[in-house]
C-alpha cells in the first residue's frame, strides 16, 4: 500500500516565532481574555483542525471558568489556498443564544472563511460573539474582518507549527515556522 503523506522533513521549516514567544504571547492573550470576560462563563468555540493546540494552551491559562466545543469546517481541501466555498463537516453541540461566544482560530488568512463562520454564529443569536486568532496574515486578505485578540501579525508566507499544518503535517511543532511551498 502506497503512503501519500509528505515526508515530515523538518529540516524544511524555517522558524518564524520561537516557542517561548508563542507561549509569552498565549499567556497575555489569556491575562486579556480573562480581564474582559471576569464574571462571565464564555462558550470557547474552537475551529478544527488548526486551533486545537493554541486553544487547549489559552484555556488551561485563562482564570475564568469556560465551556468549550468546536466547529469543523472545509474550504481548502487539498489545496494551500481556501476556495471561498465554506462547508460545515462538523457543527456545535452547544446552544449560543444568550451566551458569550469566544471562536479561538489558528490563523486568519482570506478572511472568507472566518467571516463566513462569524456570520453562521451571529444568527444563532448569542449574547457577544468575538474571535481570537494566533495568526493574522493581512496580505491575504480578501474581506473586511478583524480578531478582537491577535497572536500575531505574519508575513505571507505559508506558515506551519502549534496547529497549522501542511497537508496534515507539522501541526506538532512547538513554534510557529513557515515552508517553501512549490507553485505558490
Amino acid at each position: 500500500m502506497a503512503n501519500n503523506t509528505p515526508a515530515l522533513d523538518q529540516t524544511r521549516v524555517r522558524v518564524l516565532i520561537s516557542a517561548d514567544e508563542v507561549a509569552k504571547r498565549v499567556r497575555e492573550l489569556a491575562e486579556q481574555i480573562s480581564a474582559d470576560y471576569a464574571g462571565r462563563t464564555p462558550l470557547v468555540v474552537g475551529i478544527l483542525k488548526g486551533s486545537w493546540i493554541f486553544l487547549a494552551d489559552l484555556v488551561r491559562q485563562l482564570t475564568v471558568p469556560v465551556y468549550i466545543d468546536f466547529l469543523t469546517v472545509s474550504s481548502y481541501g487539498a489545496s494551500t489556498k481556501s476556495s471561498g466555498i465554506v462547508k460545515i463537516v462538523m457543527d456545535l453541540k452547544c446552544p449560543l443564544e444568550g451566551r458569550d461566544v469566544l471562536v479561538v482560530e489558528d490563523i486568519l488568512d482570506s478572511g472568507l472563511t472566518l467571516r463566513y463562520i462569524m456570520r453562521h454564529l451571529e444568527l444563532r443569536k448569542p449574547k457577544s460573539l468575538k474571535l481570537c486568532v494566533l495568526m493574522d496574515k493581512p496580505a491575504r486578505r480578501q474581506v473586511e474582518i478583524k480578531p478582537d485578540y491577535l497572536g500575531f501579525t505574519v508575513p505571507d508566507k505559508f506558515v506551519v507549527g502549534y496547529g497549522a499544518d501542511f497537508a496534515e503535517a507539522f501541526r506538532n511543532l512547538p513554534y510557529i515556522g513557515y515552508i517553501e511551498v512549490p507553485g505558490k
